[in-house]
């Protein structure tokens, strides 16, 4: 393993951050495909898209948290400073937000259609 692909931290905090954006990224993405499976009786094609978008905007947030990962380790091997961005943080929220509709969709027409 050369120095450049080597691990900078001890610590591993970016290694952990990854992680955890991992395991963020597939919650919202069983969710989504989750919800769509509990909903597609009541809201047919809106619940298939939303599931769609959800699990979809979710593996974008999981490819972007990976190529954060890659920049800040070396960022960090070359400067000692952290190189960011913020598309996973954005990307979750977007498939959190599908969801959420998704859920009030699905409770507003379960009321209508009793």
């Amino acid at each position: 393993m050369s120095e450049e692909q080597g691990v900078f931290d001890p610590g591993l905090q970016t290694e952990r951050t990854l992680l955890a954006w991992r395991r963020t990224c597939l919650a919202f993405g069983v969710a989504s495909i989750v919800a769509m499976r509990f909903t597609v009786e009541t809201a047919g094609v809106l619940a298939v898209f939303a599931g769609v978008v959800g699990a979809g905007l979710s593996v974008a947030a999981y490819v972007a948290a990976a190529i954060g990962y890659r920049r800040a380790n070396r960022a960090l091997r070359r400067t000692g400073s952290l190189d960011h961005g913020a598309a996973p943080i954005a990307l979750a929220t977007a498939a959190a937000l599908v969801l959420g509709a998704a859920c009030g969709t699905y409770l507003v027409l379960s009321a209508l259609n009793p």
